[in-house]
């Protein structure tokens, strides 16, 4: 059970199995987090919730690209809410988990801090931090899905620059795979940055991937492009591979040209 005293709207009504203290951010998230992990000597968890992008995101876990087990309850017009959670131990963060509306979380009777209060702008000044070249890889990966999620336009601009800039060429294929799922308009030429310039091969072919996850009027044709024409021989068979996958008119004639010829 919660064991805090607070108005149900404080904190996620399922939220269940936490010892829950609700504290208001006040305007400085980051300071108010700081300190939380801090005195986290032990296993705690630190939350809040932020606007989530339109869209049916119903979220209940999240476990890698791709994953999106179903909800608890379900909101036939889509969720509002975004729950942000860090799992702090040995004053630092080892874990970062997001939930939309609906689903059931147990903290394993762990305290939890619950900030309310927080702008979305801070949220992914926050989470930004979390993307940095010496932050554990699966810190990075949960930062930048919850990133991917947030409703407020600098979690675009921020998904950009890590694929542009990231640390590690892990972090900016990862961040790659969601600025295609989010960005729109605003992802081919991250991605066409990423295809051209970066030096390494398998962000190269992370970016195909993102290509892949383009509307198909998008992806076809810039997919048919790198397999006819990149010069890195690993990522011209990574685009023929998802355009396979495509199932798409063009890809079959882009096939039986290079097979016919």
């Amino acid at each position: 059970m919660v064991l805090c005293a607070v108005p149900a709207i404080a904190q996620p009504a399922m939220l269940t199995n936490a010892q829950v203290r609700v504290e208001a951010a006040g305007g400085n998230l980051a300071r108010m987090f700081d300190a939380r992990v801090t005195m986290a000597a032990a296993p705690a968890w630190i939350g809040y919730e932020v606007p989530i992008v339109e869209g049916d995101r119903f979220i209940c876990d999240w476990n890698g690209p791709g994953s999106r087990p179903a909800p608890t309850s379900v909101k036939l017009e889509g969720p509002d809410a975004l729950y942000v959670l860090y799992r702090v131990d040995d004053r630092a963060v080892t874990r970062i988990r997001m939930f939309s509306e609906g689903c059931a979380i147990d903290a394993g009777g762990l305290p939890v801090t619950w900030i309310t209060g927080v702008a979305a702008a801070q949220s992914v000044a926050l989470l930004s931090r979390h993307t940095a070249a010496d932050t554990p890889r699966r810190v990075a990966d949960g930062a930048l899905a919850a990133l991917s999620m947030h409703a407020d336009a600098s979690a675009t601009t921020t998904l950009l620059g890590v694929a542009r800039n990231g640390g590690t060429s892990h972090v900016r294929g990862q961040a790659l795979f969601w600025v295609a799922q989010r960005a729109g308009e605003r992802a081919a030429p991250a991605i066409a940055e990423a295809l051209e310039r970066d030096p390494d091969t398998e962000v190269k072919k992370k970016a195909v991937f993102a290509l892949s996850q383009l509307p198909k009027d998008e992806s076809v044709p810039r997919l048919i492009e790198v397999a006819e024409h990149h010069s890195n021989a690993a990522v011209r068979r990574q685009a023929m591979f998802w355009l396979g996958q495509s199932k798409d008119p063009r890809a079959l004639a882009f096939f039986e040209r290079i097979l016919l010829k």
